[in-house]
């Protein structure tokens, strides 16, 4: 076929760095490896147990999450303190920062809001 070649077309500069950007972003941990390292480093730096992650989203400067956390343990468990952290991390999932926003009893639900 004329104009058709079978050689292989060498790799230019711009394509090696295209190839390489994919590569090291294919390297950073999805949405469940990111929730998993959430929970366990918060746990570790708390000394508190890390319950559930309530909500998560992907941002420009990596994850941020609510994480769950059992602050005070009692019985009846219904009376247990909770707290939600609004967590941090970068786009490799290593916790940046965390900030306790909310403390609550298990067993009590947040009061309806106006209007909904």
């Amino acid at each position: 076929m004329p104009g058709h070649s079978d050689q292989e077309v060498p790799m230019t500069q711009s394509s090696r760095k295209e190839n390489k950007t994919k590569a090291e972003s294919d390297d950073l941990p999805g949405p469940v490896a990111v929730l998993r390292q959430a929970r366990e480093q918060l746990a570790e730096l708390t000394g508190m147990t890390a319950e559930n992650v309530s909500s998560f989203e992907r941002t420009d400067d990596g994850w941020e999450l609510a994480v769950e956390v059992l602050e005070l343990a009692r019985v009846p468990d219904t009376m247990s303190l909770l707290a939600t952290y609004a967590v941090t991390l970068n786009p490799r999932g290593e916790l940046t920062g965390y900030r306790r926003v909310r403390r609550y009893e298990r067993g009590r639900a947040d009061p309806p809001r106006a209007g909904g």
